[in-house]
């Protein structure tokens, strides 16, 4: 039996250091998910080339010949991280992802009461309460990480998420402090200045 773990990270690059921890520990990439919010260009505007698999071809172009840059066809020598590409989920606007969970939100779009993101999560066994605040806190600017692990192992492979993670109770209560309750998928994504003042609120790096 497997159970699905997930962390909120406020910077992309902690979130792909938590990749790349749970890939070596033996999580295999089909398994693990990244979505990364990108309503300021950050992944589409790198300079020069995105290579991390070291295959001399640009990371972002495998991405979008994968389809749609949620990881399909990625060899598993390459990483999760190697297919990373551009899609659009409802009520988060521009993500830069890989992995099960976009593939199964961008999937679920088109008629998903709750919003992609949202019924991917809760499908996947994530509680509607914390499917909701992982949600919120892409569209806010954030990154999440997502993983099916064994039952048996869910302690080790939390603890590999853990690190430099958002304390999701404590940020979620700050929302709901200004008046928030809930994701709505069909709100208007944040705009980039929303989400830099996000970002300056709670002293958090940027996308990258």
């Amino acid at each position: 039996m497997t159970t699905t773990i997930s962390r909120l990270y406020d910077n992309y690059s902690d979130a792909e250091r938590a990749v790349t921890r749970l890939e070596s520990a033996g999580v295999p990439h089909s398994d693990i998910s990244i979505v990364a919010n990108n309503s300021d260009n950050w992944y589409s505007s790198q300079r020069g080339k995105v290579d991390r698999d070291r295959d001399g071809v640009d990371d972002r172009a495998e991405g979008a010949g994968a389809g749609a840059g949620i990881g399909a066809g990625i060899g598993g020598a390459a990483g999760l991280l190697a297919g990373l590409g551009l899609l659009a989920i409802p009520g988060l606007g521009p993500v830069v992802a890989a992995g099960w969970l976009a593939s199964t939100a961008a999937g679920a779009a088109a008629g998903a009461a709750t919003g992609g993101i949202v019924g991917a999560l809760t499908e996947a066994g994530v509680s509607r309460e914390d499917a909701s605040r992982y949600a919120e806190g892409v569209r806010r600017g954030g990154t999440l990480v997502s993983a099916k692990v064994p039952d048996n192992d869910r302690a080790r492979f939390d603890a590999l998420l853990h690190e430099r993670s958002v304390n999701l109770q404590e940020r979620s209560s700050a929302w709901q402090k200004s008046g928030w309750s809930d994701f709505d998928a069909a709100s208007p994504p944040l705009s980039p200045e929303d989400i830099g003042r996000e970002r300056e609120l709670y002293g958090t790096g940027g996308g990258r």
